[in-house]
């Protein structure tokens, strides 16, 4: 290793180009656009019913898959029976769709569709044409074939569940194929969530002996499957259930899955074709409150968009008279003023450069071209090195900001981290559902102090 730092800080790892995240190699950010150019932004949506009511389904929305703020609650409650497990997609013909869970027992699974994730309006109960006890977990997966299907859990006694898929039959999603079983998942697998990844589907499926999500592959949706991973392989403990992946703007996946027995919701990443996984994460905010929900990430309008190749001061929100300066090559956020001492205001001033990790992200080059960085979480100024874990460390996504013109800073390779100044340091720190956080975390770009 080429410098220590803490447990989940990110490491090099030698020649092969590899870092190291709370315990597991994962390759190192590649240089290249993935978050949306300037004018666009990436927007999170998940459905989820919660522990207080399994006929209402809830409605978040998040720019960065951590931070999720509620759009409406309850947002759809069916015309009868139950709605879990929501899945949500968005379809050719730019509709919203949910399928879900319609009971504990039975053979129907419900839908509903929307033009604003926000009024939903119900569409029909499907019925599985098999004599079943248990129909589960629908999760929608749309192939690069552009065929929309529905995997759900079927079990004839409670105990023999196995992956189904269902296929849409009409661009009106109201018609589907006989349920065709993912073979080699099961018996007594539910809860299967797959994502394809050039011609690899990959399977998350959990276990329902051992509690435990399990991982599997195939060249085919339907299989034959082959599982690569079983028991507590990636470290996330059990029980779990409810797994649902999305991918992050800097190229990893996180997992969302729900530990129902503790009463909470966690998220876990990986960054090498899902060998590792960082530390389970509560949720902000919803841990313990949404249960087994699904997160649809879309490309949308709008965004922050900072003035690149600009040089610009930030002001802290909730502090106006404090500004982002380095002391010592440290962040601080310190008072700053027209009779401030010019090293001082040149201290607080900062360059704006296209993104090193990501150019639709952001740098910020101060003294001598050091960049401003995260280094075991603190924010210092350092000159770059060449290195990947560098070009990470300096790269920083812009977000909305607490109020009207300002801008939150999100760590490119630690997705939910933000920059946000505690006892006036500068920090990455988690994303945290308050309004002090959320204050902290925001700035107001100004013109430059020097």
């Amino acid at each position: 290793m080429t410098r220590a730092r803490n447990r989940s800080r990110w490491l090099s790892a030698g020649s092969a180009g590899l870092l190291l995240v709370a315990g597991a190699v994962v390759p190192a950010a590649p240089v290249g656009a993935a978050a949306p150019p300037p004018g666009q932004a990436t927007r999170y949506t998940m459905t989820a019913f919660t522990n207080s009511s399994e006929s209402n389904m809830y409605v978040y929305e998040s720019p960065d898959a951590t931070g999720f703020r509620l759009l409406r609650g309850p947002a759809y409650t069916p015309p009868s029976g139950l709605i879990r497990d929501p899945s949500i997609i968005r379809h050719t013909d730019g509709r919203y769709y949910i399928v879900y869970t319609t009971n504990w027992t039975g053979n129907t699974i419900g839908f509903a569709t929307s033009t604003d994730r926000v009024n939903w309006t119900f569409l029909r109960n499907h019925t599985i044409p098999l004599t079943v006890q248990n129909t589960w977990a629908p999760e929608w997966f749309v192939d690069t074939d552009g065929s929309v299907n529905v995997i759900v859990s079927l079990s004839t006694n409670g105990a023999d569940f196995k992956p189904y898929r269902l296929r849409a039959t009409n661009a009106s999603l109201t018609a589907f194929s006989a349920p065709t079983v993912l073979s080699g998942i099961g018996p007594n697998y539910i809860d299967t969530f797959v994502v394809k990844i050039g011609g690899t589907y990959h399977a998350f499926t959990k276990q329902e002996t051992t509690k435990f999500v399990e991982y599997a592959t195939a060249t085919s949706l339907t299989g034959p499957y082959t599982m690569r991973r079983t028991g507590n392989w990636a470290g996330w403990g059990g029980p779990r259930e409810g797994q649902a992946l999305v991918q992050l703007d800097n190229g990893g996946w996180r997992i969302f899955f729900d530990g129902y027995t503790v009463g909470q919701y966690l998220f876990s990443d990986s960054y090498d074709g899902f060998n590792t996984w960082t530390a389970p994460t509560q949720l902000p905010g919803l841990s313990g409150f949404a249960r087994h929900f699904t997160v649809l990430k879309e490309t949308v309008s709008g965004g922050v968009t900072l003035p690149v190749n600009t040089a610009r001061s930030f002001q802290s929100v909730n502090f106006p008279d404090r500004y982002v300066r380095h002391r010592d090559y440290l962040g601080y956020v310190e008072p700053v003023s027209g009779s401030s001492p010019l090293q001082t205001r040149q201290d607080a001033t900062f360059t704006v450069v296209a993104g090193l990790a990501d150019p639709n992200c952001y740098s910020f080059t101060g003294a001598g071209g050091r960049y401003l960085r995260h280094y075991d979480y603190r924010l210092r100024l350092d000159p770059s090195d060449g290195t990947a874990i560098f070009r990470g460390d300096a790269t920083f996504c812009a977000r909305p900001g607490s109020v009207a013109g300002s801008v939150a800073l999100e760590s490119y390779n630690h997705p939910g981290r933000y920059l946000r100044h505690y006892n006036y340091e500068l920090r990455v720190d988690w994303y945290a559902d308050n309004a002090t956080f959320r204050a902290d975390s925001s700035f107001r770009l100004t013109t430059p102090w020097a």
